[in-house]
């Protein structure tokens, strides 16, 4: 069986790992944690330091992140028996989530979910929603008790 794990800094992609090492899976599972890197906009700039150095230079700093969150996610996950590796891309979570899935012919992706409803939902969007409505393979969404 195949896992397909989204992370980022939340409590909650920690909930989905944590969910996963919980459950009792067959022996030969092999987890791929994802955590995508969001592209950096500029939207300011001052005339003596191009936005250029400002978004290169971020985006280093997020992947460096994204890798470290990847790799924590790997660790416990191997502490726990499990066979797993990391994937760190850039590009918009729930896109990438789902291209991983696809590429990797996972069997399950897990993502935790942040609960938003109402406007927060709308004016945040929906990683988990978008997920479950394009994935190649069924999808498990944890939820973190409030």
């Amino acid at each position: 069986m195949k896992i397909v794990i989204g992370v980022d800094d939340s409590k909650y992609s920690r909930a989905a790992v944590e969910y996963v090492k919980r459950m009792t899976w067959p022996n030969d599972t092999r987890v791929v944690v994802v955590s995508a890197v969001r592209e950096v906009v500029p939207v300011y700039s001052e005339v003596y330091a191009p936005a250029v150095l400002y978004s290169e230079q971020l985006m280093q700093d997020l992947l460096k992140v994204h890798q470290e969150i990847a790799a924590a996610a790997v660790k416990d996950l191997a502490g726990a028996g499990f066979a797993a590796d990391a994937q760190v891309l850039p590009g918009d979570p729930r896109a990438v989530v789902v291209d991983v899935a696809r590429s990797e012919h996972a069997d399950l992706v897990v993502v935790g979910s942040h609960g938003h409803t109402g406007i927060a939902k709308v004016l945040l969007g929906s990683v988990a929603s978008h997920i479950v409505s394009h994935a190649p393979c069924s999808v498990l969404v944890v939820k973190e008790p409030s």
